[in-house]
């Protein structure tokens, strides 16, 4: 998913099209809060549903999403506790966790006090 979204604005497209979960629904739903996009939207029904996401572009149009390091792979997961989480790329970006709250951002993680797998790191 987060490979498709950094593609498509790599190619300058205004939308993407990714097949649906409630997982990568949160993922768009942090990205969004965070203004990385402009929209979201859920089309279809039963197992023909897909995400719609609207990406967002600056005045110049560069892409609001410059880059994005996947941390947490299926190889090696990577856990933070609350102490452990660092804002990347000179607090510019966000990073993505999985909490037991939920998918929340490095910054409501720590307002909430928990820790997490962290997904991914975007800047």
């Amino acid at each position: 998913m987060l490979i498709k979204i950094k593609n498509a604005q790599i190619s300058g497209k205004e939308t993407v099209l990714i097949p649906h979960s409630k997982f990568k629904m949160e993922i768009a739903r942090v990205l969004e809060k965070n203004s990385f996009v402009k929209n979201i939207e859920r089309h279809g029904k039963k197992n023909k549903k897909k995400i719609e996401i609207t990406l967002k572009y600056n005045k110049d149009n560069k892409p609001a999403i410059e880059d994005l390091r996947r941390v947490s792979k299926q190889s090696g997961r990577i856990y933070r506790k609350t102490r452990g989480l660092k804002r990347g790329r000179n607090s510019y970006g966000i990073a993505i966790l999985s909490t037991p709250l939920g998918v929340l951002s490095d910054k409501e993680a720590k307002k909430e006090g928990v820790g997490g797998e962290v997904i991914c790191e975007i800047w």
